[in-house]
């Protein structure tokens, strides 16, 4: 039994550890005790599913609990003096029990309580880099370490990143609600950016043993369609989701029935979901015809050409080239550097993209990014220079911190997420 309560308090974390803190956040208006009271809901869970079985709906049950215990320490003199002021001081604790349930939209906007967490740490007070690192922990619990991975940077410096975030969220009384229509344009940004972020988490995951996380994924699906509906006129929100379907629409065949990482070229392509491939390139034309893309729209392009291609060897490499060189002058990013020179080295050989990947590596913004030292272990297999080649790959094995990816790189794989 506890190992079957273990899995499904697991299954809870990824699908309502959001909403559960989402919730709860709505209910205490305290970002701290809001994610305490949320982790403390899943402790007990293990003790009373474990005793009771586990419950028909496991977010509601862990949402009451959370809502539950928060609404006991605010009542707590002591506890209230250690916690970080309310973001919105309600009018007696008589008014938080009866806080509207999970899912209601109290305000006139239809967002959920999952966008609306989103919206509030996407507050243009914070930085970029602090609002999707606020996200990704407050929206889909990711633990510290794994938050500094997708940054690149130490855990303690990602810590320190969040502790300032939520106080300065708390400093500016920033309220959990729907932004008003005026304000939208000032978050749309940061909000695409995390939507984004939880996308590539899903595509590939940090840690674990576990390629794939599809509840991740399937939730950046969710959010990208919700702000589509708010902002339909706008042609990057257009484009995120289009990249964001293709995404998703090729997951299935990424894995093999052993949950071992297949390579692109080894995918088998009639499991990828073409209605939503189809309707991701309707949605790239509509974007490049309406405004000068940005860089959710050429990343889509770059995918759709991926998925519209009958094989591997039919890609368009050419086109992903230019469609790269795009991208770069509005999203002028070391990574998308790294990409562009897997692109490269099928226009113009792998000794000039392996010039681009040494170059990046001596600039050093991604020496904890185990994609680099992997590209270039990939670019001198093809020139025959093995012994470097299994140096590179040592080093991205090192930097790897998901099983699957570092089988995958112990087989001579390359990126997976191509």
């Amino acid at each position: 039994m506890d190992e079957e309560v273990r899995d499904a308090l697991a299954d809870a974390h990824r699908r309502e550890w959001a909403r559960v803190v989402a919730a709860t956040v709505r209910t205490v208006r305290d970002l701290d005790l809001a994610e305490e009271s949320a982790q403390d809901a899943f402790a007990e869970a293990l003790t009373t599913w474990t005793r009771d079985g586990i419950p028909v709906h496991p977010g509601a049950w862990l949402t009451t609990v959370a809502r539950r215990r928060a609404i006991d320490s605010r009542r707590r003199a002591a506890s209230r003096q250690r916690k970080l002021p309310l973001l919105i001081e309600p009018e007696s604790l008589d008014a938080l029990e009866g806080s509207s349930p999970v899912g209601e939209v109290a305000d006139e906007h239809a967002l959920d309580d999952t966008m609306r967490l989103i919206f509030m740490c996407c507050h243009p007070s914070l930085s970029r880099e602090a609002q999707m690192a606020l996200t990704l922990r407050l929206v889909c619990g990711m633990v510290t370490a794994d938050i500094a991975r997708c940054f690149l940077v130490s855990e303690s410096t990602m810590a320190a990143r969040l502790t300032r975030a939520k106080k300065k969220i708390t400093v500016a009384r920033i309220p959990f609600r729907s932004p008003r229509p005026e304000d939208m344009a000032d978050r749309r940004e940061g909000v695409m950016g995390v939507i984004y972020l939880l996308a590539t988490v899903g595509h590939t995951s940090p840690d674990g043993d576990l390629l794939i996380r599809k509840d991740s994924t399937r939730e950046a699906l969710r959010l990208a369609r919700l702000l589509h509906e708010v902002m339909p006129d706008e042609p990057e929100v257009t484009g995120l989701l289009a990249l964001v379907l293709v995404i998703d629409a090729r997951q299935e065949s990424r894995v093999d029935v052993a949950g071992l990482a297949r390579r692109i070229s080894e995918q088998d392509r009639s499991t990828w979901d073409l209605d939503a491939i189809g309707a991701a390139h309707a949605m790239i034309l509509s974007s490049l015809q309406a405004s000068r893309p940005g860089r959710y729209t050429l990343q889509a392009a770059i995918a759709s050409l991926h998925a519209h291609a009958t094989s591997f060897d039919e890609v368009d490499w050419p086109q992903i080239a230019i469609l790269y060189d795009e991208l770069l002058l509005v999203w002028p990013n070391p990574v998308v550097q790294l990409n562009r020179a897997i692109a490269i080295s099928k226009t113009e050989g792998p000794l000039v993209a392996l010039e681009i990947v040494e170059r990046l590596e001596r600039e050093g913004n991604l020496e904890r990014y185990q994609y680099l030292p992997a590209t270039k272990a990939y670019l001198l297999d093809q020139l025959d220079r093995g012994p470097e080649a299994e140096l590179a790959r040592s080093k991205a094995m090192a930097l790897t911190a998901n099983e699957v990816e570092r089988a995958f790189l112990a087989n001579g794989g390359v990126n997976s997420k191509r």
